[in-house]
């Protein structure tokens, strides 16, 4: 019996490091998708903020939320009674300049049919006085103008067809040109406006396609990058971006939706979990199994905030790769685990 003990013990050699299970996977080229996921809302294309040009208290507001408008439709009328009594004395100014320039006319004409019975000093000054009144009539013409123009701007018309998205104001409001009215909205042009991070900001490009997913759908819909912008938000880091849809969309405006924008599709290509990266010590790489242990090799990557990393240098195909490299060390004996 003591032999036997002495024989098992012997068999478990239970002194010496058993070899650590890892598990693997073998490096095979394949097609690779690079992606950039983003949160964005949907937006209209074209929006405006309508604000009167006048102050004054609304005395109209023919139009409610929801309600598709006409390009110049009645939106608003602010009270013009004021400035109609304005419009009113500028007419009055100008007939009287009128008057007075035809009767200058007339003077001058007279005496311009008299010919040498007049004085050329008298026929100087009649000139001058026709000039004046025409000078007169064209200033009081302007302010005629003005004033009518004035008058238009107290009735506020849709300046595109859209969608009245906000209405902010009511019937009765005292208004100036700093108040908002509401939002106009061309709802059949639909956008997702997007922050991008400025690491990646080199990355996005107009024209890449995307893979959009709204809030409360399963179902995907296919879309493009349609601008970037030029400057980077120094306040929050991000890069504006909007992003079309192939296809006509109905949504809300404001809808959250999740995006996937495609910035690199490569027809093959080795990739490895990021999990197998080691960065510690002698360079970043990836351990492999060789002969029963643990190498380790240095790798370049595409670095991107994906769970695989595409890899551009120092890995074959057909090398088994450790997916898992912590706590693994440089000839460490281990054993594949396999399901």
């Amino acid at each position: 019996m003591l032999g036997l003990a002495l024989a098992a013990v012997a068999w478990s050699q239970f002194w010496m490091p058993r070899p650590t299970p890892v598990a693997v996977e073998v490096a095979t080229s394949a097609p690779v998708t690079r992606v950039l996921a983003v949160n964005g809302r949907i937006a209209a294309l074209h929006s405006v903020d309508v604000r009167p040009a006048v102050g004054g208290a609304l005395v109209a507001l023919p139009v409610a939320e929801g309600d598709l408008v006409e390009e110049g439709q009645v939106l608003a009328r602010i009270d013009a009674e004021a400035q109609n009594a304005v419009v009113r004395q500028a007419m009055a100014a100008l007939d009287a300049a009128l008057i007075a320039r035809d009767e200058a006319r007339e003077t001058y004409d007279r005496s311009l049919a008299l010919g040498a019975n007049v004085a050329r000093s008298v026929l100087e000054t009649q000139a001058r006085a026709v000039q004046s009144a025409e000078q007169e009539v064209a200033r009081l013409t302007a302010v005629l103008e003005q004033a009518q123009v004035a008058l238009r701007d107290h009735t506020i018309r849709a300046p595109m067809r859209g969608t009245v998205l906000v209405l902010e104001s009511e019937i009765g409001q005292i208004v100036d040109t700093a108040t908002q009215l509401l939002t106009l909205a061309d709802l059949s042009a639909l956008v997702v406006e997007a922050d991008v991070d400025e690491a990646y900001a080199t990355q996005i490009a107009p024209g890449q396609r995307a893979v959009l997913r709204l809030a409360g759908e399963t179902d995907t819909r296919d879309g493009h990058v349609s601008f970037v912008s030029r400057l980077v938000d120094v306040t929050t880091g991000g890069l504006a971006a909007r992003i079309g849809f192939d296809d006509p969309v109905t949504a809300p405006v404001g809808l959250t939706v999740a995006a996937n924008i495609i910035v690199d599709a490569r027809d093959a290509a080795l990739t490895v979990p990021r999990t197998a990266l080691d960065s510690a010590g002698d360079g970043t790489g990836v351990f492999v199994v060789r002969e029963g242990a643990a190498r380790f090799l240095h790798v370049t990557v595409v670095d991107w905030p994906a769970a695989r990393l595409i890899v551009t240098s120092g890995l074959t195909e057909g090398d088994v790769v450790i997916t898992d490299a912590a706590g693994i060390v440089e000839g460490q004996t281990v054993t594949v685990d396999r399901p």
